[in-house]
């Protein structure tokens, strides 16, 4: 009887060790060091060619540097190869908005995977989606404006940040607003793993933060003006040392109000 119940016990403990290889294993598209699935377009590698051929300044209203891109292109501190800093001269001083950087390419509904490293206690910058709405980059803040939240419409889900000094990664599902006749009916939504953990789901999105300055439709209606019109992919320069490596974004159409990811 004592050998059937060990056998039983291990048996037990197999299957729920399967089980859990499964699920990791079916979820290997997420996570720090998370390849491009299929049809995924790599826009950022690591190299100044890349940043030239796929970015650009976002010359919005408080827009002060000049091409080429300042942004500095620096050793991986972690692991091999090169990544792109954040530094531009100006931005000092936390002036989002003057030298930050967007695809040159345009996207409505999409699949998004980008890495990010803090340097520095306090680092800030930020990942917009069609350069409208912030996921937040914010070391050491866990309120709604801080790491990982969909600024000020989600708490931070500061538990599964890394910390300073090492590489995290956000794999985003995001589908973009609605509209009917010129007016707004499905506000975007988004949903979230953070370091291979699910943080957002089916998160909706219902305004753009920040004033103008911070990005399209900002000075709409105090951000609420959202428009029809795609956007880049936009990383933010608050004169802060936040690395980027590794970004990929696949183009999606999302035709049911759902950004759930594929199982």
């Amino acid at each position: 009887m004592k050998t059937h119940r060990s056998l039983k016990t291990q048996a037990a403990l197999f299957g729920a060790a399967l089980l859990i290889a499964t699920v990791a294993s079916a979820r290997a598209d997420v996570g720090v060091g998370a390849k491009p699935i299929e049809d995924a377009e790599v826009i950022f590698d690591g190299t100044r060619e890349m940043l030239d051929a796929n970015w650009t300044y976002w010359k919005g209203p408080r827009f002060s540097s000049s091409l080429p891109i300042k942004w500095k292109i620096v050793d991986d501190p972690v692991d091999k190869g090169t990544v792109m800093m954040t530094d531009d001269p100006a931005a000092a001083g936390g002036k989002y908005g003057t030298a930050d950087v967007v695809t040159q390419k345009e996207y409505r509904d999409f699949r998004l995977h980008i890495e990010f490293l803090v340097v520095k206690k306090g680092g800030n910058s930020g990942v917009y989606l069609q350069n409208r709405y912030e996921i937040q980059v914010l070391d050491g803040d866990k309120t709604k404006h801080g790491m990982g939240a969909v600024i000020n419409e989600t708490p931070a889900p500061y538990h599964a940040y890394h910390g300073i000094g090492k590489w995290n990664a956000y794999d985003i599902s995001f589908r973009a607003a609605r509209f009917k006749d010129g007016k707004r009916t499905e506000p975007a939504m988004v949903s979230m793993f953070f370091n291979g953990k699910k943080v957002h789901s089916n998160q909706t999105i219902n305004q753009v933060w920040g004033g103008p300055n911070s990005g399209i439709d900002g000075g709409n209606d105090g951000g609420k003006g959202i428009t029809d019109t795609p956007g880049g992919l936009k990383l933010q320069c608050e004169g802060h040392e936040v690395l980027y490596r590794n970004i990929w974004i696949k183009e999606l159409d999302l035709t049911k109000a759902n950004t759930e990811f594929d199982k």
